[in-house]
């Protein structure tokens, strides 16, 4: 009985004992925190989000990825189509900047300059209708500056569950144009908005703007310069066409949207002088040949470099059908007098109708950009334009109205198409740094107390920080 007694006592000791440790351990497995999960794995978590690849970086995360957006946003059952993006992933206590080209994505790792300033991470959107991100079959009046805003909106929306500070939009050129008109129609979104060299048409059969920016750029020997090389490229036509007619034949180049090599030669002839300003700066103007003892190598070379004769080929306008198909719908492209080719001109400045398959219809809709305009005008909130003095699509830039707060136009002396706020004079600079970051939620107290002391967050990049700047002929900015 002692036995039994004995032996019952110490089954419940040792019951009472293991119950007790499993207690500990569940208590220590309860103080534990959970490992967090990886962002990859949050990022798939979002409906409709699939992974590319992922390409290593050091001190970030790169991804390239697909996201499935509705056709159209109006009515998001009838279709969906895959939108490509890239993610550079810094963390998600650091802020995050919305940037677009306007065009295609670079599947490389790079950095807008508003996101070096916030040392955060970057969210960056292919347009749709950029291949790969085009819907199949393709109906082209789904391509239009509030769809494109709806699928930042969507993206943004489904983004901020894991990003959850500060947001900033950006992009330049075309890219501007579109955080522009992100902000216009989804103004709670962002917390702030960086716009470089955002060209503005308000009015699209008014482009005066132009010719007085052409009389006045640079300096009179220089426009005398590119002028005169202009006009010889008109003037010789007949032996360089020959030259055009070898160099396509050599690299498959063919004519058929443009219409004939004719039409071909003279648009890139015509993108010679804006593309210089839009890409090069006063000093290159050394580089340009006389056109009155130059060879007709020299000229070709000359009109080759700087607008590129590759450019209004089928293959060169392939990739930009969907810009050219808005301008010719909402955007607006420009066009100016041209009294120093006079006689020698067949065509003046193309249509982007022209430049547009025939079997895509386009019909321009002469009040968008109105709209927006008199909406930046009136309503901006934490925006900075930054603008180049001697870029041609600063012409038409956006201008701001009495009743907007906290907003800015800054220009960049002497500054092309590649103007940003690095390049802005001191105390702009200054500035416009200071309010990126008080945007971005990151400001150092420092720097909100004297802007002076403003500077960028993340150290420099060569690689990262670099700019795909495409040279593109002046239609596309």
């Amino acid at each position: 009985m002692r036995k039994t007694l004995g032996w019952l006592l110490s089954l419940v000791v040792l019951i009472g004992t293991m119950g007790a440790a499993g207690s500990t351990a569940q208590a220590a497995t309860a103080a534990q925190p959970a490992a967090a999960t990886d962002i990859k794995d949050q990022i798939l978590g979002i409906p409709g989000m699939s992974l590319i690849e992922e390409k290593p970086y050091p001190g970030y995360r790169f991804f390239v990825l697909n996201y499935e957006q509705p056709v159209d946003h109006r009515q998001p059952w009838k279709g969906t189509f895959k939108q490509r993006l890239t993610l550079l992933h810094k963390d998600v206590s650091r802020p995050s900047v919305f940037f677009t080209s306007g065009y295609n994505v670079s599947t490389s790792p790079r950095r807008s300059e508003p996101t070096t300033i916030v040392d955060g991470n970057q969210v960056s959107l292919e347009y749709r209708f950029f291949t790969p991100s085009r819907p199949d079959p393709a109906n082209w009046s789904n391509l239009d500056i509030w769809q494109a805003a709806s699928d930042q909106h969507r993206l943004f929306t489904a983004l901020k569950k894991i990003y959850k500070k500060n947001w900033l939009a950006t992009g330049a050129s075309k890219g501007g144009m579109t955080a522009t008109y992100y902000e216009r129609f989804y103004p709670r979104d962002m917390d702030g908005v960086v716009a470089y060299v955002a060209p503005n048409d308000v009015v699209n059969d008014e482009d005066s703007a132009y010719d007085k920016f052409f009389a006045k750029v640079g300096t009179k020997e220089c426009r005398d310069k590119l002028n005169a090389v202009q006009r010889e490229a008109l003037v010789r036509r007949e032996p360089l066409e020959v030259k055009y007619a070898v160099a396509a034949a050599e690299n498959g180049w063919t004519f058929t949207t443009v219409g004939d090599l004719d039409k071909a030669y003279e648009a890139v002839v015509l993108d010679y002088v804006w593309a210089f300003w839009q890409y090069s700066l006063l000093a290159d103007c050394a580089s340009i040949p006389a056109a009155a003892t130059a060879s007709d190598q020299q000229i070709w070379d000359s009109i080759d470099a700087i607008s590129g004769f590759s450019a209004y080929a089928d293959q060169g306008l392939e990739t930009y059908t969907p810009y050219y198909y808005q301008a010719g719908t909402q955007l607006g492209s420009p066009d100016i007098k041209l009294p120093h080719l006079k006689g020698l001109s067949r065509y003046g400045y193309q249509p982007p109708r022209n430049f547009v398959p025939r079997d895509i219809p386009m019909t321009f809709q002469p009040g968008v950009m109105a709209d927006v305009d008199r909406w930046v005008r009136d309503n901006a909130h934490q925006m900075l334009f930054v603008y180049g003095q001697n870029d041609p699509w600063g012409a038409e830039p956006f201008r701001l109205g009495y009743g907007v707060r906290d907003s800015y136009v800054m220009i960049a002396p002497g500054a092309n198409h590649g103007a940003n706020v690095a390049k802005l004079m001191d105390g702009e600079k200054a500035l416009a740094t200071a309010k990126i970051l008080q945007w971005a939620g990151v400001a150092p107290a420092a720097a909100l107390a004297d802007a002076g002391k403003a500077a960028p967050l993340a150290a420099p990049d060569a690689q990262l920080d670099q700019r795909d700047l495409e040279r593109e002929p002046q239609l596309r900015p």
